[in-house]
């Protein structure tokens, strides 16, 4: 509690399947706290949290987020893949959120930092975010070893390719 009003801190630990499997839980429990009195709005923290599963961040926007786009992803031939906000989901749009990040903050995270402030849902709290803004794929070969290639970047919605830069 904080000056009376309730706050819903929200600790994602990484962008997993487990996630997916939680998500509607957690949204759930916060929206059985919201018809409780004095419901403040929520903290999402994502301090630490080195990203994971693009689509499911996607899925944690949508429940911030109208409509829009969340992430645009773009390859070196200009090509652009936008993952836009699920309309069905939409579940805490009127909740007043922060985010905690920090320089663990990556990938996914910040992703999802990025696109509550670029969308000017969210305040960010915290510190500059680590910058992990590139789309990689694995090659394993038959020896054991293995390289990632870079095959596209993010843009967050403003446009803004975070990689090496960070959110602030």
């Amino acid at each position: 509690e904080k000056d009376g009003k309730r706050i819903a801190w929200v600790r994602l630990y990484k962008f997993s399947d487990q996630l997916n499997k939680d998500w509607r839980e957690i949204v759930n429990k916060i929206k059985t706290e919201k018809t409780k009195s004095n419901f403040g709005g929520i903290v999402l923290d994502l301090r630490n949290n080195p990203g994971g599963f693009l689509e499911a961040s996607v899925m944690v926007a949508s429940d911030f987020l109208k409509d829009g786009v969340v992430v645009t992803q773009q390859t070196a031939d200009g090509a652009k893949q936008e993952y836009k906000v699920d309309e069905t989901k939409g579940q805490l749009l009127n909740e007043k959120v922060v985010v905690l990040v920090n320089g663990g903050s990556a990938s996914a995270a910040e992703i999802l930092a990025g696109a509550l402030r670029d969308h000017k849902r969210a305040k960010l709290v915290g510190e500059k975010t680590f910058g992990k803004g590139t789309v990689q794929q694995p090659e394993d070969f038959p020896d054991g070893s293995g390289l990632h290639i870079t095959i596209a970047k993010w843009l967050l919605p403003s446009g803004i390719n975070i990689h090496k830069i960070g959110v602030d």
